[in-house]
């Protein structure tokens, strides 16, 4: 476990902003160790040497997710959207399935179920759906963190209340995965993105399925959704991976080379460390607001903090070198590993001046 002072060491040799960057719910900072992965990734194509260092880091983030997900390898697919996740999902469901959401909840956990036409979509307030799940609900799907002001949803209830009554459940970790400690292995299908919490670059997007797949068809599946990927060139794929690698698409090598030294920092931080540090700026935040008379979005416990009515000072805070998000109308600050105090206490002064 990282100590107090190694986890600062450790954190300032990897980051050096030059604002004061509370934005990681949007996209976050990338470590200098992922910068120069990406750099010699990107020297490999250029100077025409062999790739196979690039595949080598695909299996090798596949293997660190799953250990933040703590599940077996086995059990996660490598794609490059939440959306694309999404719409294999609700590819499986009868027509005439239910769906339950939570109101407002991110696009691309939504939207693939809206556009089928022909499955009843229902949205209920974030803190009835656990409440809401009915002996005719299909499926639960809704993110593990609200994106527009960092609510959590209640899982463990979520997923009592689903096992009672049937239900499948989907949960879009994008907004936990990095900060928050995850259990995917409770739920049946699992997604988070790779450029935001988990600190790599745009282009990943992982899936967790049952072993058993839950029932689902890699409908965009390619050569690399084959058990001997190379021998899957030309033709049908004559064997899918027997593995939940049948539901990879075509990876960005890229950004798996600059994604596995980003996982590789966060293990080594340790997911204790980062959350206790992040939900303590967040909380300092909290404290500042309360004494300048403002009233954030309540969300105990989150790393992201939404201030409703503020969301108009963004731009002036960019000018000023703060990034914060406006979403909803809202001041979202989302604070990371890399913030310090000195960045919570200089956006409180922003505020109040």
């Amino acid at each position: 476990m990282e100590t107090t002072e190694s986890f600062e060491s450790l954190v300032r040799a990897e980051f050096a902003p030059k604002t004061v960057y509370l934005n990681s719910a949007s996209n976050s900072l990338l470590p200098a160790r992922t910068v120069a992965a990406l750099h010699e990734a990107a020297l490999l194509r250029a100077e025409g040497r062999p790739l196979t260092p690039l595949y080598e880091d695909v299996e090798a983030c596949r293997a660190a997710y799953a250990r933040l997900a703590g599940v077996p390898v086995t059990r996660v697919a490598a794609g490059a959207s939440v959306a694309a996740h999404s719409g294999v999902i609700a590819a499986s469901l009868p027509a005439g399935a239910e769906v339950l959401t939570a109101e407002d909840d991110f696009t691309s956990v939504l939207n693939p179920f809206h556009v089928r036409g022909d499955l009843k979509v229902r949205a209920v307030p974030l803190e009835r759906i656990a409440d809401s799940v009915r002996p005719d609900t299909a499926l639960v799907a809704v993110s593990a963190v609200q994106s527009a002001d960092g609510r959590l949803a209640d899982l463990p209830a979520l997923r009592e209340a689903a096992r009672a009554h049937g239900a499948r459940t989907y949960v879009d970790f994008s907004q936990a995965a990095g900060w928050l400690p995850m259990d995917a292995d409770g739920y049946d299908f699992t997604a988070s993105v790779s450029f935001k919490w988990l600190l790599g670059p745009h282009g990943v997007a992982f899936l967790v399925l049952p072993e058993d797949f839950g029932g689902l068809t890699p409908l965009l599946a390619g050569w690399v959704a084959g058990e001997e990927p190379w021998q899957s060139c030309y033709g049908p794929v004559a064997e899918l991976a027997h593995s939940a690698r049948r539901f990879d698409l075509t990876h960005a090598l890229f950004t798996f080379a600059g994604l596995r030294r980003s996982l590789d920092l966060i293990e080594e931080l340790g997911m204790a460390a980062v959350h206790a540090h992040d939900v303590g700026l967040a909380d300092r935040f909290r404290a500042g607001l309360a004494v300048l008379g403002h009233e954030p979005v309540p969300a105990p416990g989150s790393a992201i903090v939404s201030v409703p009515g503020l969301g108009g000072r963004q731009p002036a805070l960019s000018r000023a070198g703060i990034e914060v998000s406006d979403r909803a109308g809202n001041l979202r600050a989302a604070f990371h590993l890399f913030n310090t105090t000195d960045d919570v206490d200089r956006l409180l002064d922003a505020l109040a001046g």
